[in-house]
């Protein structure tokens, strides 16, 4: 497919990071490689939260691929650091709490311990991060500017607002020109643990994208807490083992399928 700006653009629907790896498929990824040249850049998601979705990347992914990234890009909002700093909980339907839509930069400033977490974990393979700060029309400057402080103060290689959901490709230029300034800078990538277990199979936890520990109302950075595994699942076509993590579950699409048919048929 292309986006509106003519831009190539290779879609995939699933699967999901909580309760599978979140990547693209790997044939994607080197067709856009060969496409692009060696002075192109390929964008590739590693989605639903970098502590599942981008670790899934780099240690199932790029292990089985042998492709190696230049950079991860780390994508944040206002709304969601506010929430990791406690704020109110958001219902679908029901209008945003004002604490999302207002200035707020002590909520934020606590919530920014997550982003610091997650460009710290990014930061252990060995590769710069860039952190490209959704902008809502309701964030205010002074809530942006702490944001991208406060991720360079993390150790992000940049960080930059960017408006592309209003203004195409022109709200993303700054975030592209950080990107490729980064790809330039010295990086070591490296995986964070061997394969040496059942069949040398790498893991892919089956847990909550809604904090960091296996419960989702514990926010930020929480610590001290016990990590309950209580099962560990072998999917060895797909390659990994998948530890179930607190009470996530895994979606049953053959389930999903009969409920599907089962709507055509009664239209």
């Amino acid at each position: 497919m292309q986006t509106l700006e003519g831009n190539p653009v290779f879609v995939h629907a699933g699967p999901f990071a909580n309760i599978a790896h979140g990547n693209s498929s790997v044939l994607a990824d080197k067709i856009a490689l060969k496409l692009v040249g060696k002075e192109g850049f390929v964008v590739t998601e590693a989605g639903f939260g970098a502590d599942i979705g981008m670790e899934k990347f780099f240690n199932i992914k790029c292990r089985y691929s042998g492709l190696r990234p230049h950079v991860v890009v780390l994508v944040a909002t206002v709304r969601a650091l506010k929430m990791h700093g406690g704020g109110p909980t958001v219902t679908a339907g029901v209008p945003i709490p004002k604490e999302y839509t207002e200035e707020n930069l002590q909520l934020l400033g606590k919530g920014c311990s997550n982003l610091s977490k997650q460009i710290q974990n990014a930061s252990t393979f060995g590769i710069p991060v860039v952190v490209a700060v959704n902008m809502f029309k309701s964030d205010t400057e002074a809530e942006l500017q702490l944001v991208i402080r406060m991720a360079k103060e993390a150790g992000a290689f940049d960080a930059v607002k960017c408006t592309h959901w209003a203004d195409g490709g022109k709200g993303s230029v700054a975030l592209a020109e950080a990107v490729q300034k980064a790809s330039q800078a010295p990086s070591h990538f490296k995986f964070l643990y061997d394969v040496e277990g059942f069949g040398n199979l790498p893991i892919c936890m089956a847990k909550t994208h809604l904090s960091l520990s296996h419960d989702p109302e514990q926010k930020g950075v929480p610590t001290g807490f016990v990590l309950p595994i209580r099962d560990i699942r072998a999917s060895v076509g797909a390659g990994f083992l998948y530890p179930l993590v607190g009470t996530v579950s895994t979606v049953c699409l053959g389930s999903l399928e009969l409920l599907i048919l089962d709507l055509v048929a009664n239209l």
